[in-house]
C-alpha cells in the first residue's frame, strides 16, 4: 500500500549524517564466522551497539534536537518517555545542545539504563507499569512545566536513524534481506528510507517480541491493532500500541514482520556473546532470533542484522548467559 507520509530523501539523510558525525563516527558492519555457521548464510552485523550510548537511538535524537534548536531557539528543556534507550539519546543530545532533559520511565525499568540517563544529565521520573503508561504522564509534565515533548517516534527522528542504514547499504549494496527490530518504528523507518534510495531490491524484515506483538498483528491485519501488557526481555520493543505514521510506512515498505519468543530472544543474546563477544540487549538480539527462526528459508543468502543496542543490566545478562 502507498504511504501518505514521506520518508527522507538521500540528500536529507546525508545532511543528517553531517550532524551525527560531529558526535560519533560511522559504526562498523562485520561478518562473524561462528555466527554464519549458526545461521547457514552470509551475515553482516551492523553494530549500533558501538555508538556513544550503546544504541542507534542517539542518531535520531542528535538530528531532532538540532532541528528543534533552529526552529525554536526559545526552548530551554525537553522531556521524553521511554522504556529503552531513547531516554539516553535525548539526555545526551540535550546536554550537548545546552538544554535540560527530563525522562519518564516505567517503574521497574532497567536499573543500568536509568543510571546512564542520569549520568548523561537527565532528571528521571518513574511512572506507570510500562511505556504506554509512562507516555501520558510525560505529556502532562510537558504541559505543566513548559517542556518540549520529544516523542519516541516522529518523522524528525528518521533522517538521523536512516544514517546507519545508508552506511550499511553503501558498504554492502547487494544484500538479500535486512532484519530490524521494531519498537515504535524510528529504526525500521530509517532503514526503509536508506533501502529505497540505495538498495531497492533488499527486503526489510521487521521483528517484534511475541509477548507484545502489536506491529506483527497490525501488519497482518493491514491496520492498527493493540495488545495488552506483556513481559519481555526486549524492553526496547515493549509497546502495546502502534504509531499511526510508522505503521503506515511499515505497511508500505516492509516485507514481513516476525514475532520471536522469549526463549528465542535469550538464545540469540547468548549466541551474540559466544559467537562475537558482543553484548546484545533483547531488542538488539531480536533480528538474529528471527533469522535463526527462518534459517532454512534464508540458507545461502546475504543477510544483515541490525544489532540495535547493547544496554542490558548485568544481572539479567548473567541469567541469560546461564541459560535461565
Amino acid at each position: 500500500m502507498a504511504s501518505e507520509h514521506r520518508l527522507p530523501r538521500l540528500d536529507e539523510v546525508d545532511a543528517a549524517a553531517r550532524i551525527v558525525y560531529r558526535t560519533m563516527p560511522a559504526t562498523p558492519q562485520y561478518r562473524w564466522p561462528l555466527l554464519e555457521q549458526r545461521a547457514g548464510c552470509t551475515v553482516w552485523v551492523k553494530h549500533e551497539n558501538h555508538t556513544p550510548i550503546g544504541s542507534f537511538k542517539l542518531r535520531g535524537a542528535l538530528v531532532a534536537v538540532e532541528r528543534l534548536r533552529r526552529a525554536r531557539p526559545e526552548v530551554t528543556g525537553v522531556i521524553a518517555a521511554t522504556s529503552g534507550n531513547y531516554g539516553q539519546s535525548v539526555a545526551y543530545a540535550a546536554r550537548a545542545a545546552g538544554l535540560s532533559a527530563t525522562v519518564v520511565v516505567p517503574f521497574g525499568n532497567a536499573r543500568e539504563k536509568n543510571a546512564a540517563m542520569r549520568a548523561f544529565g537527565a532528571r528521571l521520573v518513574e511512572h506507570g507499569r510500562d511505556f504506554d503508561e509512562a507516555l501520558p504522564h510525560a505529556q502532562r509534565l510537558a504541559e505543566r512545566d513548559g517542556l518540549h515533548m520529544m516523542p519516541s517516534f516522529h518523522l524528525d527522528l528518521v533522517p538521523g536513524t536512516a544514517t546507519y542504514g545508508a552506511e550499511l547499504f553503501r558498504a554492502i549494496p547487494d544484500l538479500h534481506a535486512v532484519y530490524v527490530s521494531i519498537g515504535l518504528g524510528s529504526g525500521i523507518c530509517g532503514v526503509l528510507a536508506a533501502r529505497d534510495s540505495l538498495a531497492p531490491d533488499t527486503a526489510v524484515i521487521g521483528v517484534v517480541s511475541a509477548a507484545l506483538p502489536v506491529y506483527e498483528r497490525s501488519f497482518a491485519a493491514g491496520e492498527a491493532r493493540e495488545t495488552g501488557p506483556g513481559d519481555t526481555v526486549a524492553d526496547g520493543m515493549a509497546v502495546r500500541k502502534t504509531h499511526p505514521v510508522s505503521l503506515e510506512l511499515v505497511l508500505a515498505g516492509v516485507a514481513r514482520v516476525v514475532a520471536v519468543t522469549e526463549t528465542e530472544l535469550r538464545t540469540a543474546m547468548r549466541a551474540y556473546y559466544t559467537d562475537t563477544h558482543n553484548v546484545a540487549e533483547g531488542a538488539g538480539a531480536a533480528p538474529l532470533a528471527a533469522l535463526l527462526r527462518e534459517r532454512e528459508a534464508m540458507r545461502g543468502r546475504r543477510v544483515a542484522l541490525v544489532l540495535s543496542g547493547g544496554n542490558v543490566d548485568c544481572e539479567l545478562f548473567a541469567a541469560v548467559l546461564a541459560g535461565s
